[in-house]
């Protein structure tokens, strides 16, 4: 089986032996994968030594007796496994079912889509309250179309204006290309008092966005730290407004918990609601209600054989650059 690996920082093909299925695991056939233009780009530039891909959609091939929610011949989404491969191993938790009417383009980019639901569970927004979302990548994208299906208030920032027009287009929010302009928007749809939540998805290291955040944010309001981004802060200007600064851990509880992920011991119900799966389930939830549209996010395709010019242009374009999908 052939699969994607940054080895010292350069992608490589190489082949990949599969054993048996483990009871609480899926072999499935990929037909789709998304490239992660936050994570794996990291990955690539800190010259890392790993397997590549943690999301897309595929058929199951096999599946171990444990696994009591999907059967073999149905399509899957999954996150969270190297998932630039022919062939995938899935831990039962970290794969969802895909409903036949759900385009498995959309559903490829099921990594990143909870990433940003586990993102507005830590905002803890309620219905009608206003959010901030600083930074509209694909994960700042698909937070404003979250939040908006949520019946939130949407309002973003980005200084590149396509990326805010982007966001017009879908309908998800009002996008502000300044500071300036974002602020007297804030001002305007709160009266004065300030967004209910600043969710900084910028990756940023220089500008203090935590800072710009505070301005933007109401009392006793919460910022969540989604991107990589400066994490220092003024003391007193959080002080001033008794504000909460949090940050959202990937795909919520479970991720990088060997119990949960790979020995398949889910977490119970009463106690963890959402668990890194529940929230894999819920967003393929919300396209089989088609209340969210990813199309228009989708910028590049490349075949599995392209997928090093894939990276190439991600690196060198990071403008022209949002979704990008891999066929299989």
């Amino acid at each position: 089986m052939k699969a994607a690996k940054c080895v010292a920082g350069v992608v490589e093909i190489v082949d990949v032996d599969i054993a048996a299925v483990p009871d609480s695991y899926l072999l499935v056939q990929m037909e789709y994968s998304a490239l992660s233009t936050g994570t794996e780009l990291m990955l690539l530039r800190n010259k890392a030594t790993t397997m590549l891909g943690n999301s897309g959609t595929g058929v199951v091939l096999q599946a171990g007796k444990e696994v009591t929610h999907a059967q073999v011949g149905q399509r899957v989404a999954i996150y969270g496994v190297f998932a630039h491969a022919e062939r995938v191993l899935v831990p039962k938790h970290l794969c969802v079912p895909v409903p036949a009417h759900v385009d498995p383009l959309e559903a490829a980019f099921t990594g990143v889509a909870t990433i940003a639901v586990q993102a507005l569970r830590q905002a803890d927004l309620r219905f009608g309250e206003t959010v901030v979302i600083a930074g509209l990548g694909i994960l700042g994208q698909l937070i404003a179309q979250i939040a908006h299906a949520a019946a939130c208030q949407v309002i973003a920032l980005d200084l590149l204006p396509e990326r805010c027009e982007l966001l017009a287009r879908t309908g998800s929010g009002y996008a502000a290309r300044t500071t300036g302009e974002l602020q007297a928007e804030v001002d305007r749809r709160t009266g004065g008092y300030g967004a209910d939540c600043v969710m900084i998805c910028a990756g940023s290291k220089t500008e203090r966005m935590i800072d710009r955040g505070l301005e933007w944010l109401r009392d006793r309001g919460k910022i969540v730290i989604v991107g990589d981004t400066n994490t220092t802060f003024e003391r007193n200007a959080l002080f001033a407004k008794e504000a909460t600064v949090t940050i959202s851990r990937a795909g919520g509880p479970g991720r990088s918990d060997p119990n949960y992920e790979q020995k398949g011991i889910d977490y119970p119900y009463g106690y963890v609601r959402w668990t890194e799966g529940r929230n894999i389930a819920e967003f393929i939830r919300l396209l089989a209600e088609r209340r969210l549209n990813l199309h228009p996010l989708i910028t590049h395709q490349y075949t599995f054989g392209e997928i090093k010019e894939a990276y190439r242009q991600s690196i060198e374009s990071p403008r022209e650059t949002l979704g990008v999908i891999i066929r299989y």
